[in-house]
């Protein structure tokens, strides 16, 4: 609701109670880092007043706290949390969190653009804002089948909604460079608004062209290189802190009260264990600090540099007129919320109790061929093997060549050499496509994972050392409508339904939390070394990885643009 002027002025002067006061704290200002001593007054959402005395109709008592700008969530995809928009709003808000700007990428690559729409309606019940970029890329690449396809012109109706930025991470920079229509007409239909960026490792003229195109921000870059010359090419680089893609520690030196204006924090791709067991941008923040970020720095990346790079004028700073989206913390090295305003209402359990539901979208969406298993048969009479060789807490990858004669005619899996057998297997009923490779990195030993969070396109995805076990954890997944699996000899031992669009779960936070310790115990009964197990499964075939990724029509040479198997 927007207030009549004459209110806010009013207020503002003290001359009527203000709706809300913040009664005996002090402002972290973060523009000159100073602390102001002082009430903060609120009228609506709106601050109307700090640094004086006020008298509210209602009066929160906030003594020896600090009052920071409520955290801004630059890139994420809230279907990684495997939870609603509603259920991420109830366990992230309170964290600080008050503005999620989100890509609704992956349920879009599964039903289009009612995927989109349904995060729109979402994003206007929320307790936090939520603001939305339109995805840009469905599918990502060609070489792969997702469930929809999205040109410029299904975007064009959307636009105008009041919350969306702009256009989503434009990974298809090859086709930005390329020139290709389809792309150029997204870019066009966008220009004279914000486009977010997704170009790992792109350097040099080729980087030239793709910020020349428009794109403003990127939140890809992995060293502190990367991200030094993107900054100084224009480009507002967003710090990434994921549950895979872990680019804290390495772009942390770059953060300083210098270039903290043109720097923001995000999280990407976070799943509830994260969540729960660190935090979200306040785990961000305190690990940052401890390691000598200045403290100014930290903040204001999180909140004023963030509203000012994607064009959000009314919040990142507790000052008259803004939003009234504050953190109360009682140690700003500890970053842990007290009490959090979300343009003016308290997150409390009250506040997301009374939010109206929104119906849920994308049921039945996996219809995967049945799978037995003959179908992960490795057919091959050469030695030679293209593999996909995983890096721990990061999304690229390593191309990698073994020597793995057949037997009879086929490869198997090797545990003693950690090479397990991957396999995409098309669940969207376009052509029943399956694909086998090879993997290393999971140190897993037997049995088999598998999911339906593929990205891009969320086919199936299996690694396994049993084509048997990986044909049942497939089988399973189908008929719980997507979600993880673990099984072994025959059994499945976990499991996690995730029926809306195969990428999230009904069930509340804390559920889903359950679920996955489960899962990661199961996991890890089988080998399995990584942390994130079901996480990095679904990188194995992101398709802007300078490596190998698998997709359902096969092995790719993601440099080469080619399948070779």
């Amino acid at each position: 609701m927007v207030q009549p002027l004459s209110d806010l002025i009013r207020q503002g002067r003290g001359l009527v109670p203000a709706d809300l006061v913040l009664k005996g704290g002090q402002v972290l200002d973060v523009v000159t880092g100073e602390t102001v001593p002082g009430d903060v007054a609120i009228c609506g959402e709106t601050i109307v007043g700090i640094g004086a005395e006020y008298d509210g109709r209602e009066t929160i008592d906030v003594s020896g706290l600090t009052l920071v700008p409520g955290f801004i969530d630059t890139h994420l995809h809230i279907e990684s949390s495997l939870v609603t928009p509603l259920e991420f709003d109830r366990c992230v808000c309170p964290r600080g969190v008050t503005t999620a700007i989100c890509d609704p990428h992956e349920i879009a690559n599964v039903i289009g653009v009612e995927g989109i729409e349904y995060f729109l309606e979402a994003a206007t019940r929320t307790v936090m804002d939520i603001r939305v970029n339109l995805s840009s890329c469905v599918p990502s690449t060609g070489m792969e089948t997702a469930g929809a396809r999205i040109e410029a012109a299904d975007l064009l109706p959307l636009r105008d909604h009041r919350q969306v930025i702009g256009l989503a991470e434009m990974m298809n920079y090859p086709g930005v460079l390329m020139q290709e229509p389809g792309v150029l007409a997204k870019l066009e239909a966008f220009r004279d608004g914000h486009v977010d960026g997704h170009a790992p490792l792109l350097s040099g003229r080729d980087l030239n062209a793709y910020i020349a195109a428009g794109i403003r921000t990127e939140h890809e870059a992995t060293t502190a290189a990367e991200a030094r010359e993107k900054l100084q090419k224009g480009m507002r680089v967003l710090i990434r802190e994921g549950s895979v893609s872990k680019d804290m520690a390495a772009l942390r030196p770059l953060l300083t009260e210098l270039s903290s204006a043109y720097m923001c924090l995000c999280t990407d791709d976070r799943n509830p264990l994260d969540i729960a067991e660190e935090g979200h941008l306040d785990h961000m923040i305190r690990w940052m600090i401890a390691q000598g970020t200045p403290v100014l720095a930290a903040y204001r990346a999180a909140s004023l540099s963030a509203a000012e790079a994607f064009g959000l004028k009314d919040r990142g700073q507790i000052a008259p007129g803004k939003r009234a989206d504050i953190v109360a913390v009682a140690d700003l090295a500890e970053c842990r919320a007290q009490l959090v305003l979300s343009g003016g209402r308290a997150a409390t359990a009250a506040a997301f109790a009374a939010r109206e539901a929104v119906a849920p979208v994308g049921r039945g969406s996996v219809t995967a061929p049945k799978v037995t298993a003959a179908s992960f048969r490795a057919a091959s009479n050469a030695a030679e093997t293209h593999v996909i060789g995983i890096l721990p807490g990061k999304i690229l990858t390593e191309h990698l060549v073994e020597d793995m004669p057949p037997e009879g005619g086929e490869k198997r899996a090797d545990p003693e050499r950690d090479l397990a057998k991957v396999a995409v297997v098309e669940r969207h009923g376009k052509n029943g496509n399956v694909a086998v490779g090879f993997v290393r990195g999971f140190g897993m030993q037997r049995g088999a994972i598998a999911s339906t969070v593929c990205h891009d396109h969320h086919n199936i995805v299996a690694v396994g050392m049993s084509e048997a076990d990986m044909a049942l954890a497939a089988t399973r997944l189908s008929e719980i409508e997507g979600g993880f699996v673990v099984a072994e000899g025959g059994k499945v031992l976990a499991e996690l339904a995730l029926p809306v669009a195969g990428l999230m779960s009904l069930e509340t936070f804390e559920t889903v939390e359950a679920r996955l310790k489960d899962l990661r115990a199961a996991a890890k009964s089988l080998g399995v070394v990584l942390e994130e197990p079901f996480l990095q499964l679904a990188f194995i075939a992101l398709p802007v990885i300078p490596a190998l990724k698998i997709t359902d029509r096969g092995l790719v040479d993601v440099e080469k643009f080619e399948i070779i198997g």
